[in-house]
C-alpha cells in the first residue's frame, strides 16, 4: 500500500495506529504516515514536530509507541558550580531544560554565590527504590497472620525478588501496614545506576508470587499506593525514596550583601515565615520554595522519568544567620534518577549526561550530588531574591512580566 492508502484506511479504522509498521519498510515512513494522519483529522501543522535526529527506531524498543516525532524545549547551561561532594568534585556545567525565563539566571547567580563562598558541601543519605503492594485477607486476624509470615520469611522472599535481576537488592520490608483486612508491606530496594522502577516491579511480584504459594494471599493490586510512586507523601518525605541527598553551604555575610544584594537575617526570616510557615497553614507536603524548578528543568533534559519531579519536588529548606553568615541547607529525601536505562537512552538525554560526566554505569550518585547542589543554588537565589524584594524585577526584565 502507499502513503494514501494507509492514510485511509487508518480513517476508516481498517488500520490501527500501532500497525502502520507492517505495510511500511522503515521507521521512519511509519512516524511521517502516522503525522500526516494526525494532520488531516486534526487540521493541525505539525512541521516543527517533524524535525528530529533522535533514532525513533531504538526509541520505540524501550521509550515510546505511536511516534509522530518529537518537542523541543530551549536547553541552557547554569554554573560552573563548584562542588565538595563524595562523588562530584570540582565545577560543573549543568544543562537545564526549561521554557521559564529567568530560571536559568537564576540558578546562575546561586552558582556564583556558592562557587564564591567555596563550594557545596553534598551528601547522600540514603539510596533505595520500592513497591507496595496491596493484599487482601478474610479478617484482621488473617492481616496479621500475612504480616507476621512476611516478617519472619523475609529470606526466602529476599531471595525470590533478587532472582529477577542483578542489579536490585531487597534490603527490608517495612513498614508492614494493616488496614482493616488489607495488608501493605514496603519492599524497599537498592537498584544501582538504574531508577529501578521497572527492575523492583518485576521482583516484587515474584516475591509475592511466593507468598501466594506459603500462604494463599491474594494480591489486590502490586501497587497499593504505600511506595508511594509519583505522588506527593509524608511517608517519603520521611522515609526517602530514590536518592536522599542534603547539600549545604556557609556564605560569608560580604557574599550574602554583594552577590544576593539583602542579609543573612533577611533570608532566614523569609524561609521561615514563607518555607516554614507558609507550607504549614497550607498543608504543603514540601516545606522548600522552588525545589520542582531546577528538578523538572534537569529531568527533562537528562531523561528522567518526568513524573517523579512531583516526589524531587518534596524537601525542606533551612536559613539561619550563623554569626554574621549565613548556613543554607537543602534536604531531598525523594529524588528517583537514572544515568543508565530509561529515557537516558536518548539520544539527547544522553549527551545533556556527558555534560556533567555522568553517563552510563557508575555514575549515579555523583549524578546524585549535582542534582543537589543545582537546587541548592537555584533555591538559594530565589530566596535571596525574595529577601532582597528583587523576584517580580527579575521576571520582568527576563521577559516574564
Amino acid at each position: 500500500m502507499n502513503e494514501n492508502e494507509i492514510i485511509n484506511k487508518l480513517a476508516s479504522g481498517e488500520i490501527k495506529l500501532h500497525e502502520i509498521e507492517k505495510y511500511v519498510e522503515s521507521v521512519t515512513q511509519a512516524v511521517d504516515i502516522r503525522r500526516k494522519f494526525i494532520e488531516t483529522v486534526s487540521e493541525g501543522n505539525l512541521e516543527h514536530v517533524s524535525q528530529y535526529t533522535l533514532d525513533m527506531g531504538e526509541a520505540m524498543k524501550k521509550n515510546i509507541e505511536n511516534p509522530i516525532g518529537t518537542i523541543q524545549i530551549p536547553v541552557g547551561v547554569a554554573g560552573p558550580l563548584k562542588m565538595k561532594g563524595e562523588y562530584a568534585k570540582g565545577d560543573f556545567y549543568v544543562p537545564l531544560a526549561t521554557s521559564e525565563g529567568a530560571l536559568v539566571a537564576s540558578v546562575n547567580r546561586g552558582c556564583s554565590t556558592i562557587k564564591e563562598s567555596g563550594g557545596a558541601i553534598v551528601r547522600i543519605i540514603g539510596d533505595k527504590m520500592t513497591r507496595a503492594p496491596v493484599i487482601k485477607t478474610e479478617s484482621v486476624v488473617e492481616a496479621l497472620k500475612i504480616k507476621k509470615w512476611i516478617e519472619e520469611n523475609f529470606k526466602d522472599l529476599k531471595e525470590a525478588a533478587e532472582s529477577t535481576t542483578r542489579h536490585g537488592k531487597l534490603l527490608k520490608i517495612d513498614p508492614v501496614i494493616v488496614v482493616g483486612r488489607y495488608v501493605y508491606p514496603r519492599f524497599v530496594y537498592s537498584t544501582g545506576d538504574s531508577m529501578g522502577m521497572n527492575m523492583v516491579t518485576i521482583a516484587t511480584e515474584t516475591a509475592l508470587n511466593l507468598l501466594n504459594q506459603k500462604t494463599g494471599a491474594h494480591a489486590v493490586a502490586l501497587s497499593g499506593n504505600v511506595c508511594v510512586d509519583k505522588k506527593p507523601a509524608a511517608i517519603n518525605l520521611i522515609e526517602g525514596r530514590g536518592k536522599s541527598i542534603v547539600a549545604e553551604i556557609v556564605v560569608p555575610k560580604n557574599i550574602v550583601v554583594k552577590k544576593l544584594k539583602t542579609t543573612p537575617k533577611a533570608i532566614e526570616e523569609v524561609n521561615i515565615s514563607k518555607n516554614f510557615v507558609g507550607s504549614a497553614i497550607s498543608g504543603s507536603m514540601g516545606f522548600n520554595a522552588q525545589y520542582a524548578n531546577m528538578i523538572g528543568a534537569l529531568f527533562l533534559a537528562t531523561g528522567q522519568d518526568e513524573a517523579h519531579i512531583v516526589e524531587g519536588s518534596l524537601g525542606i529548606t533551612t536559613a539561619e544567620d550563623k554569626n554574621g553568615d549565613l548556613y543554607f541547607s537543602v534536604t531531598l529525601p525523594d529524588v528517583p534518577l537514572a544515568t543508565f536505562g530509561g529515557g537516558t537512552r536518548l539520544e539527547t538525554a544522553r549527551e545533556c549526561l556527558e555534560i556533567m560526566g555522568v553517563m552510563g554505569d557508575g555514575k549515579v550518585l555523583k549524578f546524585a550530588e549535582i542534582v543537589a547542589g543545582i537546587v541548592l543554588a537555584g533555591e538559594l537565589s530565589l530566596l535571596g531574591a525574595l529577601a532582597a524584594g528583587h523576584l517580580a524585577r527579575a521576571h520582568k526584565d527576563l521577559g516574564r512580566g
